[in-house]
């Protein structure tokens, strides 16, 4: 068994980032995936992507982008079209839309046969056109287990953001699924050789004789989907310390542009020079000495003296029992996390673990919010 030990930042999901910053992370983990391909002396091949118009509207060979912003107008805020939540074809297609289909009159195996169905007709592979051959590869030409997950976790941070999050949902299922095997006699094995080829879709003439020549090495990759899922869905903290970099460095070259124009050389000058008696600003707080704002509960600001064993759950807690007295505002607090915003990052929704003077001395100039996380 393989685990991620966490540093002193904790860990971060997927989700826990903001859209500019998981672009970054994409843009990124190719770069990493080259080079550990190039260093283990492998070619990192990718297929050519054609443009492939699913349908518009329905249920079946819809893209998941244009079915996930259909379904947010149900569900503001859903990163997962609806369909993999509720989890024949004539009868859903028809009243889908409606929300007038009757789930619960669905039979187990006719269920399961939909959603297959519904994720091979997917315009789109789960898993990309583009990267099935690095999928293919790791398994193939990659012996050590290690190493294999290496290289898997960055084929994950690298799928649009919707596929991932699909395909973070069907694995959580699957492996519940073979969490009950007993009752259900679906081992691991047998989840994978039966899900495989409806994840790792091939396109061309020959598709049919090329996924069976594959069955055995992409049924190898689902089942290391499905029993490493808790690793592959956390991004790499060195990715996220270059996101930071990237970041600075953007803020940099703003800033010097700036300087540069006169016009604003000229405003500041006056600025400075009309300016009296200059206020306590943000950045006069103590060092290590942080101000969070909880806009949803009755104190809405607190400073807060960070140390070494300052936790971001000891902050929760804190604002716990300053609004104790409030027991709607209780259970409210219970769900929402810690977010670090602005400065070097984007939003990064922080892990009640992770140690706030480490995260603070990476991001000085951040603001603290405690907020509702969105799953």
């Amino acid at each position: 068994n393989f685990m991620i030990k966490k540093s002193r930042f904790g860990l971060t999901e997927v989700g826990d980032l903001s859209f500019d910053d998981m672009k970054k992370i994409r843009y990124l983990s190719l770069i990493e995936l080259t080079a550990f391909y190039d260093a283990l002396g492998i070619e990192l091949k990718r297929n050519r992507t054609e443009r492939v118009k699913g349908r518009e509207n329905g249920l079946f060979g819809v893209p998941l982008t244009v079915l996930l912003e259909s379904d947010q107008k149900k569900i503001p805020g859903i990163k997962v079209p609806l369909i993999f939540q509720k989890s024949l074809r004539q009868e859903i297609e028809a009243k889908f839309e409606e929300d007038t289909f009757d789930w619960d009159q669905v039979r187990n195996n006719d269920a399961a046969g939909l959603l297959k169905m519904f994720i091979r007709e997917l315009p789109s592979p789960l898993f990309t056109v583009e990267y099935l051959p690095a999928f293919i590869t790791l398994v193939e030409k990659i012996p050590k287990v290690k190493l294999q997950l290496q290289a898997l976790h960055l084929l994950i941070m690298l799928l649009p953001d919707a596929s991932r999050d699909a395909a973070k949902v069907l694995l959580q299922f699957l492996k519940k699924v073979v969490r009950n095997e007993g009752k259900n006699k679906m081992t691991l094995w047998n989840v994978s050789m039966i899900v495989a080829p409806n994840l790792f879709v091939y396109k061309g003439k020959r598709a049919n004789q090329e996924e069976m020549l594959a069955a055995a090495t992409t049924a190898r990759i689902v089942r290391l989907l499905i029993k490493y899922q808790d690793i592959l869905w956390m991004v790499p903290n060195f990715l996220i310390s270059q996101v930071r970099k990237m970041n600075e460095a953007a803020m940099n070259n703003t800033k010097r542009q700036l300087m540069f124009d006169k016009g604003v050389r000229r405003l500041l000058r006056r600025k400075t020079m009309e300016r009296e008696r200059p206020e306590r600003t943000e950045s006069d707080i103590p060092e290590g000495v942080i101000r969070v704002h909880a806009p949803l509960h009755s104190k809405v600001s607190m400073a807060i003296q960070l140390n070494n064993q300052t936790k971001v759950k000891d902050i929760l807690a804190r604002f716990y029992c300053e609004n104790s007295h409030e027991p709607s505002e209780n259970m409210k607090l219970q769900v929402q996390s810690l977010h670090e915003i602005g400065g070097n990052i984007g939003q990064h929704c922080l892990d009640p673990d992770a140690y706030m003077l480490d995260v603070y001395h990476a991001n000085p100039q951040a603001e603290w919010v405690i907020k509702p996380k969105i799953s």
